[in-house]
């Protein structure tokens, strides 16, 4: 039986080769859930799915081995191994633009780090990444929300929950009417059915959004209620649904997500708001001995 030629690169458009990631957002509403999760994966976490097992990327995407193949086919290539190759090429790519003079930094540790070395290693990056893709008017934008919201709800669950009160702390110091949301409780519910014009909703989203929080997000935007999605999946629903997202950067070697640029979005975001009125706000801070 004659075997089909192997697809190595996706198609290419009118106006030159096209990246994986193009290839794969252009096409990211014709996929089922599973694999809308593995393409929000490679799309945002595109230098640690070139050196990937097919395994360890299904486990990243909270998915299975064989939905990671599937989604492979699906954009055409016979399997995982040929979709990782045009990985690995855009890869190359990216990485192949020349320095400018002078920014090259000496690496933090050697060649042959030590786990705990790597995991340090790849925090640094995801700070960079983060700050790097951060849009100005996009922040400016978040930080004006902020400062003209009558309340705000801030709604994460499961690990997202420990940064949403954090958000909620350093924004009560401010004197700030915050909330926050953080498990289908009762309680959470009401604070969900009480949100209206005025409340300003962020949602904090690590890979697949909670359903709590895309409720929340949906009700928002039915209620015109206007929205923050901070997460680190710019394709998530989540992010489709908020009028402004915040992307952060997670990428790990370790069997956890990293949230370290996730807090130093939060607090970078707190002290913009800070920063807006340093002069009414200073006494407050120094009231609390925080400084």
């Amino acid at each position: 039986m004659k075997r089909s030629a192997t697809t190595t690169a996706p198609p290419p458009t009118e106006a030159g080769p096209q990246s994986l990631s193009t290839y794969i957002q252009a096409r990211f509403d014709e996929f089922s859930r599973s694999q809308k999760d593995v393409a929000q994966y490679i799309v945002d976490h595109l230098d640690e799915v070139a050196f990937q097992t097919a395994e360890e990327l299904a486990r990243r995407a909270n998915t299975s081995s064989s939905t990671v193949v599937r989604f492979s086919q699906a954009l055409g290539f016979e399997g995982y191994p040929e979709l990782q190759a045009s990985a690995r090429e855009e890869y190359r790519r990216k990485h192949a633009q020349p320095a400018a003079p002078g920014d090259e930094a000496a690496p933090l540790f050697s060649l042959d780090q030590s786990p705990f070395e790597t995991a340090l290693s790849a925090d640094h990056v995801n700070v960079e990444e983060t700050a790097r893709k951060a849009s100005r008017s996009d922040v400016e934008a978040a930080i004006k929300m902020v400062v003209g919201a009558e309340k705000i709800l801030i709604v994460g669950t499961d690990q997202m929950a420990f940064f949403a009160s954090y958000l909620r702390h350093l924004l009560m110091l401010l004197d700030l009417r915050a909330e926050v949301a953080a498990s289908p409780s009762q309680e959470a519910l009401g604070r969900l059915g009480r949100i209206d014009s005025e409340t300003l909703v962020i949602g904090l989203s690590a890979g697949r959004p909670h359903p709590l929080v895309t409720r929340a997000m949906k009700l928002a935007r039915h209620r015109r209620a206007p929205t923050i999605a901070i997460t680190d999946a710019t394709l998530s629903e989540v992010a489709k649904l908020a009028q402004i997202r915040l992307y952060y950067s997670s990428n790990s070697p370790a069997y956890v997500r990293s949230h370290s640029a996730l807090l130093s979005l939060i607090q970078a975001l707190a002290y913009g708001v800070y920063a807006r009125d340093e002069t009414q706000y200073e006494e407050r801070i120094k009231a609390f001995r925080l400084k």
